[in-house]
């Protein structure tokens, strides 16, 4: 039976994202943005955490965590222990934790912040990547450099076509509008930015997204991408080059 997913909006623009698996009746929280509406989500099902996963230190992911702890497991890098709440498990790059039962790799995606990590559920087909990758997007580079960030999404990249990615932000209306402003006549981008916009006017979250998706639509995953490189007259540079100068060019967009 694979779990359920719920994807919760907090704050403005945040997402959390809570994991069950009906069979073991454990439950997983990834990110905590904001104690109230994910309690409330967790109240009208009668679930309990059993795990809390954080992404990164930055209080827009973690804030609501004291509220939320109880006797759940917090979980979070050990490269950024030192400035997230307490943990009770530290895990790195290349780690595979069991979190409602399945399998949870740790990737290591710097470049927002030093020690950013993404959890991949490799049977489930779920990617959670907060400020890394998001959807048509990448976090802005507060810590890292261009280089790591696009090393970073290089291995996101790497990930099966069909995983779901959970991001972490609803910054897609923007995202699009930049990735036209860089290749105008690019149909796929152009059909996306549209879907985007009806889901908005609608009422409707534009994250998740397949990764499938962020793959043909998504500049920062293209950064080697010929055509890409031609629309922005890049095209003798070379891949970290581009993505550096894309990355510059959403910073003043």
């Amino acid at each position: 039976m694979p779990v359920e997913l719920i994807t919760i909006p907090c704050l403005t623009d945040n997402y959390a994202f809570v994991i069950h698996d009906a069979a073991t009746g454990q439950t997983a929280l990834v990110d905590v943005p904001e104690a109230a509406p994910i309690q409330a989500a967790l109240d009208q099902r009668g679930w309990t955490l059993s795990d809390i996963l954080l992404t990164h230190h930055h209080d827009d992911h973690v804030q609501g965590l004291e509220a939320l702890r109880g006797n759940a497991r917090v979980i979070g890098a050990r490269a950024d222990a030192h400035r997230l709440p307490r943990l009770d498990t530290e895990v790195a790059d290349g780690d595979t934790l069991t979190v409602c039962g399945r399998d949870v790799h740790v990737m290591d995606v710097s470049g927002h912040t030093i020690g950013h990590v993404a959890f991949h559920m490799v049977d489930e087909k779920l990617l959670f990547t907060a400020d890394s990758l998001m959807a048509m997007g990448c976090g802005r580079l507060f810590e890292g450099t261009p280089a790591q960030m696009w090393d970073s999404m290089q291995k996101l990249r790497a990930l099966p076509r069909d995983t779901t990615v959970c991001s972490g932000h609803e910054y897609t209306t923007t995202n699009a509008r930049f990735a036209l402003s860089l290749e105008p006549d690019n149909k796929a981008i152009i059909s996306r930015t549209e879907a985007t916009k009806t889901a908005r006017e609608n009422g409707r979250a534009t994250v998740p997204s397949l990764l499938s998706l962020e793959c043909e639509t998504n500049p920062f995953l293209r950064a080697d991408d010929p055509v890409l490189a031609k629309a922005i007259d890049m095209a003798d540079a070379q891949p970290a080059e581009i993505f550096t100068e894309i990355r510059a060019r959403r910073d003043r967009f």
